[in-house]
């Protein structure tokens, strides 16, 4: 348990910022929403401010893509509950927004310099321990980001952090809490239990409770509600042999590809913070002494080291590694790609403060050759080609079934085939019917009703489906004799599992009255003693050790208390608990592990609690 409570009790906040920001990008569904963009169409309204319904989408999207990594590359996204995935989305913006509210409202603040760090530092942004821009780029585009974007998201994410951090940190326990938590966690128990088994082949049953049986639940012997479907599927990787890419199109995408490309610089700073207790002029004054003693021809690296108030660049002599356009703020790009190889720059005012600025190096772009890109360029210039016929060809599809009384003319119109599916149920089943949306429109009064063409459905980027109702299976009563052995089983095991129960209350009562030995053999099986039992204890089943701990504590030696567990199969563990044994005092190292394991479970209620109240509080429209 020790173990188990230094894991978890470490958390997040025993894990550096950085390592908090990486995990929420890779695995929070409603942190990858805010996009330079408007909408007019709003999701909902926080304390007055706006969530669009175009970051909801973006919300609903991104949680859709985390669970299917999650659940893996052949789980079926159309099983995913659609009205779900966008009320969690829709919370967790709103949640979000509480939060950057409460933080904003609290004066917690991070410095563009900060954020620069933490971007350059973050192990998945680099290449061999080095910061590399274009592996930044991958990763924030497979996110659905823009540099500035997720500059903007990731500088929101550090000040819920903070919020976080200052309320969770905050939690405490007491001495009293510690110890009464360390007696209960390093409690263990002496106890025995016997098995009393369920056979359901000694039950007997006639004919008339089966038949009474299948009366009384004549509801959940029914065939299911089915229906077959006809439908037409239109592929989008059916267009690709269709298209073709000129040569001079190749070249223009291939100048554009390179023109993107851009040199890396590898700048140092020195920075002098403006703040509240530092004013401008007292940071410029402090600078020019700085610029005095470079022109004296002290090293910039050793100024850096004794002067410079970023925490995160200061002991490397203000090397800030080699990055390109987007990642620094905007005066502080514009001033270091203005300098020369080795020169410093003037003052150089940003939110942060005063920098002076040295440029150490300069990195061309490799430019690759245009047979290396060829085929991406090639594939890229079909996608679009594809993209656009496929959505032409969707739309001819959706237009023709509405028109149509069946899928016969659409068919003919697209050229292509009409697919029959096996009967399926409201559950879904095999192949297409294993699409949630699908189900959900074969299901429609619409389509199973009124005989209307499917509207056109996604049944992922690449595949359009349009179907219509072929055949409606009604639900119908199932015949006594085809559910009678299912019911036969089931009787047998409920009574048999009665039974077992009334000869473990019986017997319990024997023990209890003492008209039964306690270490008595039952019916040749003898009682399985442990002793010194933990909370965690392998090797027992964990219904056994739950009930174990629920039990009170033995009024006496020899005065056992009783308790019986039912197992998955109907059969009864009686557990008798013999004693209670109360460990040692814990020792030092023990209570700092307990301290913290409290401090963080009562922090993360804090926090909780803290999240409950702004939403308490907040004027929460949602449209």
């Amino acid at each position: 348990m020790l173990q188990n409570i230094r894991d978890n009790s470490q958390g997040w906040i025993a894990k550096t910022i950085i390592g908090v920001i990486v995990a929420l990008m890779a695995l929070t569904g409603f942190d990858a929403i805010f996009k330079a963009t408007t909408n007019s169409n709003e999701a909902a309204k926080v304390n007055g401010e706006n969530i669009s319904q175009n970051e909801l989408s973006q919300a609903v999207d991104m949680q859709r893509r985390q669970l299917m990594q999650q659940l893996g590359k052949d789980f079926d996204a159309s099983l995913l509950d659609e009205k779900m995935l966008r009320e969690s989305a829709l919370k967790g913006l709103i949640d979000r927004k509480l939060l950057l509210q409460g933080a904003h409202d609290a004066k917690f603040a991070f410095s563009e310099a900060a954020l620069d760090q933490v971007i350059l530092q973050t192990p998945e942004f680099q290449i061999d321990g080095k910061f590399s821009p274009e592996r930044f780029d991958q990763v924030i585009r497979q996110l659905g980001y823009s540099r500035l974007q997720f500059r903007q998201m990731l500088a929101q994410e550090m000040l819920i952090g903070q919020l976080r951090a200052g309320l969770a940190g905050s939690g405490f326990v007491t001495d009293a809490q510690v110890l009464a938590f360390a007696r209960l966690e390093k409690q263990t128990r002496d106890f025995a239990t016997l098995n009393i088994k369920a056979d359901p082949a000694t039950v007997k049953l006639t004919d008339d409770e089966v038949k009474a049986y299948y009366d009384q639940h004549a509801k959940e012997f029914m065939t299911p509600d089915q229906v077959v479907i006809d439908y037409l599927e239109l592929k989008k990787a059916a267009f690709f042999d269709q298209v073709s890419v000129k040569d001079e199109d190749l070249q223009a995408a291939y100048q554009k590809e390179i023109a993107n490309l851009s040199e890396q610089r590898r700048a140092a700073h020195i920075l002098i913070e403006v703040n509240d207790k530092v004013t401008e002029a007292q940071a410029k004054t402090k600078v020019e002494e700085i610029q005095a003693r470079l022109a004296k021809g002290e090293s910039f690296e050793a100024l850096a080291k004794e002067f410079s108030q970023d925490p995160g660049s200061a002991s490397n002599g203000g090397d800030l590694g080699y990055a390109g356009p987007g990642v620094y703020d905007p005066a502080f790009e514009k001033a270091l790609y203005a300098l020369n190889k080795d020169q410093v720059s003037a003052p150089v005012r940003t939110d942060f403060g005063l920098h002076l600025i040295k440029l150490l190096g300069v990195e061309a772009p490799e430019v690759p050759s245009f047979a290396s890109l060829k085929d991406k360029l090639t594939r890229e210039l079909k996608t679009q080609q594809v993209e656009q016929r496929f959505v032409e060809a969707t739309k001819q599809l959706e237009d023709a079934s509405f028109e149509a009384s069946d899928l016969a003319q659409p068919a003919q119109d697209l050229k292509l085939a009409v697919h029959t599916s096996a009967p399926f149920g409201r559950e879904g089943g095999e192949g297409i019917a294993a699409n949630r949306a699908v189900v959900t429109a074969a299901f429609s009064p619409e389509v199973l009703e009124e005989g209307a063409n499917s509207t056109a459905i996604e049944l992922d980027p690449e595949t359009v489906v349009v179907l219509r109702a072929k055949e409606h299976r009604k639900p119908e009563q199932m015949p006594l004799e085809s559910v009678a052995g299912p019911i036969r089983a089931q009787l047998a095991k409920e009574h048999a599992s009665a039974a077992a129960k009334t000869k473990a209350d019986e017997l319990i009562a024997s023990l209890r009255d003492g008209k039964a030995a306690l270490d008595k053999p039952v019916d040749g099986q003898a009682w399985k003693a442990s002793e010194a039992v933990t909370r965690s204890q392998e090797g027992i089943d964990p219904a056994v050790l739950q009930a174990l701990f629920r039990m009170p504590k033995p009024e006496s030696k020899g005065k056992p208390t009783f308790a019986s567990v039912t197992l998955p199969d109907g059969s009864l563990v009686i557990v008798r608990l013999n004693g209670v044994n109360e460990a040692a005092a814990p020792t030092d190292a023990e209570k700092v592990e307990y301290r913290r394991y409290l401090a963080s479970r009562v922090g993360q209620q804090d926090f909780a609690a803290y999240r409950k109240q702004l939403e308490s509080q907040a004027d929460i429209k949602r449209f």
